[in-house]
């Protein structure tokens, strides 16, 4: 039953909800102050009904949260993370929590507002990366950091703890417009001839670039490439698993980034050539190498056979263009070359977000923006150059018939 005090023009509400686990009676209270005008009877009914529709949510659950945001943080990572998520999405969140503790961790869950939330992300806009950086965090960061609050209040909402997500509607930082940087046409052509004088040894990486700018497949699906996942016949791959790494767990295999990632693209004939040619230099290698081979069927490995390191080929590559003094780009460069050639070729939205393995075809847009634009520039352009042609056709017509 509910205990209601007058407290000088409002009214406070308490209802008593259980015991927690410890023992301790919860209580859960909310205040409701009249209108100005309203009659001592108005004001009587009124409050019955304000204690009544209390008294309905309390027993719902849905005012149940005077609970900490950092030990419902922890409850969110134990209940629903550690069972549902991937474990480099689990590690980079650990990452943002220190920040996000900081600034939210001591407040009850309950009592949050999306003031609070809009200061939290105003005091990341502004703060540095390191002790001793002059860079502040991205916007990118910054929305990350967002986006696990809001993720830890949509559960809670799920819980029937709360009824609002206090992030909804929170200003964000504009974008950075940084230029992406990934190598021309005309770098790639050099590198490509380049590869051509590599030593034998390094052929598995030549292949692994290869395939990076032919199909734009992330690190991971292309460490995770199994010899089975390719039918020669049709001519088709398959991407069907994640080659990733963490400090806690070392090398492992996870399915793909999203369920989208899980697709089958089909291969040109010069990249068909040379993985049959890797396929027959490896099956060479595993016979020289005997019992010291460790059979995993992947295409990109070790010495012995064991999982490629996810860092070996941006460590090749470096000492590559070191070797050939050209200019270094991050081997997830090769993927955003991949989705800017199709895009500079016409290729539609929903065809290279197939390719590229987005869940959301927005996602493919908001990664490409400037090409997209660019090509739809490009486009204008075309239409101008073919009225201008026209327009000089009909005016050479006219002429000749005059």
């Amino acid at each position: 039953m509910a205990n209601v005090t007058k407290r000088g023009n409002s009214y406070r509400i308490k209802v008593s909800c259980g015991y927690d686990v410890h023992g301790k009676q919860v209580i859960q209270s909310k205040s409701w102050k009249p209108d100005e005008g309203m009659s001592a009877r108005q004001i009587e009914k009124e409050l019955q009904r304000q204690i009544v529709l209390f008294e309905e949510e309390c027993l719902q659950g849905n005012v149940i949260a005077t609970i900490k945001f950092e030990e419902f943080a922890k409850q969110w990572f134990k209940e629903y993370a550690d069972k549902k998520l991937k474990a480099q999405t689990i590690r980079g969140y650990h990452y943002l929590e220190p920040r996000i503790y900081k600034a939210l961790g001591h407040l009850r869950l309950d009592k949050i507002t999306p003031r609070h939330v809009q200061r939290f992300v105003n005091e990341l806009c502004e703060m540095k990366c390191g002790n001793n950086s002059e860079k502040k965090l991205s916007s990118k960061t910054v929305k990350l950091h967002l986006s696990l609050v809001s993720t830890i209040f949509d559960y809670a909402i799920k819980m029937q703890m709360i009824k609002d997500n206090p992030c909804k509607n929170i200003t964000l930082p504009s974008p950075d417009r940084k230029e992406r940087k990934i190598y021309t046409v005309e770098e790639i052509k050099q590198i490509l001839e380049l590869f051509d004088s590599e030593p034998i040894g390094n052929f598995k990486y030549v292949v692994f670039f290869t395939l990076a700018l032919y199909t734009g497949l992330r690190r991971g699906e292309l460490l995770g490439l199994e010899w089975k996942d390719f039918d020669w016949n049709k001519g088709i791959m398959t991407v069907s698993r994640n080659s990733l790494w963490t400090k806690e767990k070392g090398m492992y295999t996870d399915t793909p980034k999203t369920e989208s990632s899980i697709r089958s693209l089909k291969l040109q004939p010069e990249l068909i050539d040379i993985l049959m040619r890797y396929k027959d230099w490896q099956n060479s290698y595993i016979i020289d190498l005997g019992d010291k081979w460790q059979v995993t069927d992947r295409l990109f490995t070790t010495w012995n056979g064991s999982p490629m390191h996810v860092t070996s080929p941006a460590d090749y590559l470096k000492e590559f263009c070191r070797r050939n003094n050209i200019r270094y780009c991050s081997p997830h460069s090769w993927r955003h070359l991949n989705a800017t050639l199709m895009i500079e070729s016409g290729i539609d939205v929903k065809t290279v977000q197939a390719c590229l393995g987005h869940s959301e075809p927005t996602t493919t847009m908001t990664c490409y923006l400037h090409s997209f634009q660019s090509a739809q520039a490009a486009a204008m352009d075309a239409v101008a150059n073919a009225i201008k042609i026209k327009t000089k056709n009909d005016t050479a017509q006219k002429d000749t018939a005059s």
